[in-house]
């Protein structure tokens, strides 16, 4: 690390590969950005991803390292299938975090520019607070998705809603970053179980001093204006589009092949191995395709479509022959889509997905919905006529949505460059950043 840095800012990534990137990613845009700023990144070793250690062997940038955090026999977490275990995983290591941080200040002699920590990992705030150190975090999903978990813990916290009630419900409320009334069916599924802690995340959120988010405000202009025009959230600094590196099983399977056969349109079929129910497993290969397909399928679309394991995602959707994307619309394939300029056959499976898939469909009319309340541990099977239909439309040429993805993506580059929305954000969380150092 240089010896010029006199500004130190850590960030506490949650151990997942995904998350990690994404602190990566934000963390080097900083260190870009500015010669006195060194940044050291802690990692946790208990995790369920065994890619981590793999990609931090190596520093992405002179003034970045990453530094694991040795445990000792006293830590003890929730099981990685609890549905607290983020927030397990952070609480139990609050004071080896804290220590280390210590000793890494007084070695270095420099001053503790701040703490950014992952979204799932408000407790650390703590440690931040112990330190007198300013606290930000580092929000891996848009803008527009921050809005109903802030919305939706005010109510739940400050008018006393319970939030079950409204689970499998036909409701549909405003919430300010959405133009449009937003149905409980693509609320994230964890606001409607307190037992997550997902909202008591977004809770603590409002004691930092901002959120850094992968979007640009040519993307995201009314959420990212509604966030900044309420006194009661913190700052929002839409830094990207930051690009990294759902799946489907069984009877579903075969209707999305069905769909496809039937269409006739040339397809990339990246079909991969669910993980195992209940599980922070990750997805993995399938040892033989054609046993997991419709029999005769592989045979009949030979010559106009290809299906295959893993795909290096960015790479496909830049090619130019690729003209529409059916995505769960996880946030990172979103903003590939929009990166790249290619439209969107949205079906989400978990998570935000499918306030994502009704942000494309609905906000911005940048996508054809297949189902965007569509979640995985449901037991519906959507037919293979609805995901055909909603192919034939994504590849009609004359479809409107072509020209909306085009308008925004033709805006993406430009919110990176000097100058640019997203330049000019990280260049106020920077002066944010070293006015507030300790």
């Amino acid at each position: 690390m240089s010896a010029d840095a006199k500004e130190t800012l850590v960030f506490i990534p949650l151990p997942i590969v995904s998350h990690l990137v994404s602190a990566v990613d934000t963390a080097k845009l900083l260190a870009d950005r500015d010669d006195s700023l060194s940044i050291t990144i802690l990692i946790m070793k208990r995790t369920p991803d065994t890619k981590i250690s793999s990609y931090t062997t190596k520093s992405p940038h002179p003034r970045m390292n990453f530094l694991p955090l040795q445990e000792n026999n006293s830590i003890a977490s929730g099981s990685m299938g609890d549905k607290n275990w983020v927030l397990a995983l952070a609480e139990s290591h609050k004071c080896l975090a804290r220590d280390v941080v210590v000793e890494m200040m007084e070695s270095q002699k420099g001053r503790l520019a701040g703490i950014v920590l992952d979204m799932f990992f408000t407790p650390m705030i703590d440690v931040a607070n112990e330190l007198r150190a300013p606290v930000y975090i580092n929000f891996t999903s848009g803008s527009a998705v921050l809005g109903p978990l802030l919305h939706l813990q005010s109510l739940r916290d400050d008018h006393g809603k319970n939030l079950k009630e409204y689970k499998d419900s036909d409701v549909k409320i405003s919430i300010p970053t959405y133009v449009n009334p937003v149905p409980a069916k693509v609320w994230p599924g964890k606001v409607f179980e307190k037992e997550t802690g997902f909202l008591e995340c977004a809770r603590r959120y409002r004691e930092t001093r901002g959120i850094i988010v992968n979007t640009f405000l040519e993307f995201e202009p009314h959420a990212i204006s509604s966030l900044s025009a309420d006194a009661k959230i913190p700052p929002v600094y839409p830094v990207g589009p930051m690009i990294q590196r759902g799946r489907f099983e069984g009877d579903q399977v075969k209707e999305i092949a069905t769909a496809l056969e039937n269409s006739g349109v040339r397809f990339l079929w990246s079909m991969r191995k669910p993980s195992p129910k209940e599980s922070v497993a990750f997805p993995g290969e399938y040892e033989n395709l054609e046993q997991e397909l419709p029999e005769g399928f592989l045979r009949n679309t030979n010559g106009i479509g290809k299906v295959i394991g893993w795909a290096p995602q960015t790479a496909v959707l830049s090619h130019p022959a690729v003209g529409g994307f059916v995505s769960h619309c996880g946030w990172n394939s979103t903003l590939e889509s929009v990166f790249c300029g290619v439209p969107v056959a949205a079906w989400p499976l978990s998570g935000e997905q499918q306030a994502n898939a009704f942000q494309l469909v609905k906000e911005c009319e940048m996508a054809v919905e297949i189902k965007i309340d569509y979640r995985k541990d449901s037991d519906e099977i959507v037919a293979a006529g609805t995901i055909e239909s909603a192919i034939r439309q994504l590849m009609d040429p004359e479809n409107k949505i072509r020209l909306k993805v085009k308008e925004v993506h033709d805006k993406t580059r430009a919110a990176l460059v000097e100058g640019g929305s997203s330049y000019n954000f990280l260049g106020r969380l920077l002066e944010d950043i070293m006015d507030n150092a300790h």
